[in-house]
């Protein structure tokens, strides 16, 4: 099972991802932690993506792509893998196919979590976190059983992301609608595109995910 997560930043693809994988034994992709993965480890494609990145430059299609062709040839990838945060562009997607096309592999199902801009800049707006512990929290959705008291550890003191302004998320938000929403499209037209409403409890969202994931498996 091969699978895409699509959606806007702040759109919970995260969670979902990890939820899957849990459920179906998938691997979750991230393509930051597979580059930090990959340099660490010094395979000859770390060893390029080291070199860009302590240029200052950003790591190209060719390169994130190779990564992933090494990750999914691991043995915890056989079952299955989830991508989340690539491809971000056509062109991306079209490497992707390319890759996994010469493995005999293709994508299963490109599944888009539909969230509204304005529910967007809400959720990453209202977000805080307990400067003690960590522990999450938000303004409207999520906020400690006590004002002012985390309820996990019982810290007073409470931090926000300085990028978590709306200015900056909707500046996100038009370079998603820019740049990876043509994608859309590109996987309507191979057949493997599923929309679920994302604005849906975060259980049913889950299950509306993983409906499609067993519809794909059977068919």
């Amino acid at each position: 099972m091969r699978l895409i997560l699509l959606g806007p930043p702040g759109g919970g693809k995260g969670t979902q991802a990890k939820r899957l994988q849990d459920d179906y034994g998938l691997v979750q992709l991230s393509t930051g932690d597979m580059l930090r993965a990959a340099v660490a480890s010094g395979s000859e494609i770390g060893k390029k993506a080291k070199a860009v990145m302590a240029a200052g430059q950003l790591v190209s299609d060719e390169i994130v792509v190779g990564i992933i062709s090494d990750r999914i040839r691991q043995s915890d990838a056989q079952r299955g893998f989830i991508l989340d945060g690539f491809p971000r562009t056509v062109a991306q997607a079209e490497a992707l196919d390319v890759m996994l096309g010469e493995q005999g592999l293709a994508i299963d199902a490109a599944i888009e979590v539909q969230v509204p801009d304005q529910l967007i800049v809400e959720r990453i707006t209202g977000r805080f976190t307990c400067a003690k512990c960590g522990a999450g929290y938000h303004d409207k959705f999520q906020r400690p059983k006590t004002d002012g008291r985390c309820d996990v550890c019982g810290g007073s003191e409470f931090t926000r992301r300085a990028d978590d302004n709306a200015e900056t998320v909707r500046s996100r938000l038009d370079a998603y609608h820019a740049q990876t929403a043509p994608l859309l499209p590109f996987y309507q037209k191979k057949g493997v595109l599923k929309v679920v409403d994302g604005t849906l409890p975060i259980a049913e969202v889950t299950q509306r995910l993983k409906d499609i994931v067993e519809g794909v498996s059977v068919s």
